[in-house]
């Protein structure tokens, strides 16, 4: 069984950075490609950023191109979401999420997740 714990949201001003933090445990981790979605009050869960266990072939959803990146340490069990030039748009709740292949950008097809950490962004 995969467990993940997100860390690292708050509340920060309009272009403000953060580093956002998931760590897993259970399984062998490399094998799992993971994801970061997002979801605002009264929204669906958007995808945010996915990586494949290798750390290659990050994807990234079209609001966060060039200002988000992901990368994975299998060796620390962590996958990190470096978030720059913060807007009020990306205010949410951000949850990561694990599946056992390639990346996808639909969260129907992530099998795991964990519990989320608020981002909120004043203007």
């Amino acid at each position: 069984q995969v467990q993940l714990v997100e860390s690292g949201g708050g509340v920060v001003q309009t272009g403000v950075s953060l580093n956002l933090t998931c760590e897993l445990s259970g399984p062998p981790v490399n094998m799992y490609a993971m994801g970061w979605f997002r979801q605002a009050p009264g929204k669906g869960r958007e995808f945010v950023a996915g990586v494949a266990w290798s750390g290659l072939n990050a994807q990234y959803g079209d609001p966060v191109k060039g200002r988000f990146t992901i990368s994975r340490d299998n060796a620390k069990k962590t996958v990190y979401l470096q978030m720059n030039s913060l807007k009020p748009e990306d205010t949410a709740v951000y949850f990561c999420a694990a599946r056992s292949t390639w990346v996808s950008i639909r969260a129907s097809e992530y099998r795991y997740w964990g519990q989320g950490t608020q981002v909120t962004v004043s203007s």
